[in-house]
């Protein structure tokens, strides 16, 4: 049998690790799902293979502390929707808008300084490690480049470092201001590298393979649909759900975030961006809530046409509210009376509700999108996608293949040829529903009322 060629793709999503195998034209050929150790099993799936390159794509606002000389885990790794520190973070408020200059950041406890502040000052491990010069501290992408490479480097992609709140993209370097700010040593953080990069080799059944892209996993998930197109606008629905539009240069615009999608020695792809963090989380809210199954309802909306005048709301706090609102405490809730399946469809909306103001957001700084690309596990809801559509007035182009990140980062691991075919998409075309529009300024008026002051 001859060799076939392969690219791998390493997604680190907050339940599992998966592993995707693909030839050179972006044909998936195997795929492998649990720990890191599913490399093994991998690369039985595809006999014969050569294997070219690797990309890694990681969770951009989970936070590692490690033993920079054994490699040992210092302190859990604590997830991007983790808010503990809080109320710590609430003595820097005069500086938010600083922060934002210097970062495109909003100052939020869902970012990475407030969580390496939280370990230096409540983890005696971390804390030892400090003072012994042993510390590092990082994004979790560090700590898995550290962990499964044969080089053991200690390095962080531009995509995760812009994710700490340390990073300035003005000088694409960590930023002394900040550290002094949030009181973190400098030397406890990894070695800055671009996002496509000579970082190790690691290994797939004893085999050496170069590990050349490491990303963010929302990062990498725009390049499924193939060479990045400033026209769209890329929506990912996963747990989170992110509204990114491409732009020439690093524009520190708020309500919005800046963020890296993929850099070089020479250049760097900037995107705007809107989080919403209750998206996929909004659902699992209300299964716990409820006790009823948020899947199979979510499945029957699918098949409802009219939207109704008179149901209730749900101003949607789950995690936290993101862009543009930026209230990390809000206490979802809803206004108005209903049955479950009444509420849950409240729920859904809110989700299409929070992205089409994000999309306001984007849409006044870059312009209104041709398309909008949609991705993730929520992009199965037809009902959504068509909302979605409606509000946004501009066609969804649902990408077909459900594992966005994988085919985002296998392609760019083999340097976006031209022979490379994206993820096919379907078209769901923008339908005018007047009801719809006005529930969602209803909604905005709601939303904007139950602020702090």
């Amino acid at each position: 049998m001859p060799e076939r060629d392969v690219y791998v793709a390493i997604d680190q999503g907050g339940h599992a690790t998966r592993a995707v195998a693909y030839d050179p034209s972006g044909q998936r050929l195997a795929s492998a799902f649990a720990g890191v150790e599913a490399l093994t099993g991998l690369a039985s799936l595809v006999p014969a293979g050569r294997w070219l390159a690797a990309g890694l794509g990681v969770q951009r606002s989970t936070v590692a502390c490690w033993d920079r000389e054994t490699g040992a885990v210092l302190a859990p790794a604590i997830s991007w929707q983790d808010r503990r520190h809080a109320a710590w973070l609430g003595q820097l408020a005069r500086s938010g808008s600083r922060v934002h200059a210097l970062t495109g950041l909003p100052l939020s406890p869902h970012y990475g300084a407030s969580k390496i502040r939280w370990c230096l000052d409540h983890v005696v491990a971390v804390r030892s490690a400090a003072d012994e010069g042993r510390l590092c501290a990082g994004p979790l992408a560090s700590l898995l480049l550290h962990r499964l490479l044969d080089e053991r480097p200690v390095v962080c992609d531009e995509a995760n470092a812009s994710r700490t709140q340390l990073w300035s993209p003005a000088v694409r370097a960590w930023s002394p201001e900040l550290l002094g700010m949030f009181g973190i040593p400098p030397e406890v953080l990894p070695t800055l590298a671009p996002t496509e990069a000579p970082f190790g080799s690691m290994r797939v059944d004893g085999e050496a393979v170069p590990l050349v892209v490491c990303t963010g996993d929302q990062s990498a998930v725009p390049f499924a649909a193939g060479t990045l197109d400033s026209g769209s606008a890329y929506v990912n629905l996963g747990t989170g759900a992110f509204a990114l539009r491409p732009v020439a240069h690093a524009m520190m615009v708020p309500p919005l975030l800046t963020s890296v999608l993929r850099s070089n020695g020479t250049s760097v792809d900037f995107v705007l961006e809107g989080t919403v963090n209750g998206a996929g989380a909004a659902l699992d809210w209300f299964e716990e809530r409820e006790g009823l199954p948020a899947e199979r309802l979510l499945s029957s909306l699918d098949g409802e046409q009219l939207t109704p005048a008179e149901a209730p709301f749900f101003l949607n706090g789950v995690s936290g509210v993101g862009s543009p609102f930026w209230v990390a405490g809000f206490e979802s809730r809803y206004v108005g009376d209903g049955e479950a399946p009444e509420r849950f469809r409240a729920v859904v909306e809110s989700i299409v509700f929070l992205l089409r103001a994000n999309l306001d957001e984007l849409v006044r700084h870059t312009g209104r999108p041709r398309r909008i690309v949609v991705s993730g596990g929520l992009s199965r809801s037809g009902f959504l996608c068509r909302a979605l559509a409606a509000l946004a007035e501009a066609p969804i182009h649902r990408l077909e293949d459900p594992e966005a990140t994988a085919s985002g980062l296998a392609f760019l691991a083999a340097g976006q040829p031209a022979t490379w075919k994206p993820a096919a998409t379907e078209q769901i075309p923008p339908a005018r529903d007047q009801t719809l529009v006005a529930r969602y300024l209803r909604w905005l008026e709601l939303m904007r009322e139950a602020m702090p002051d």
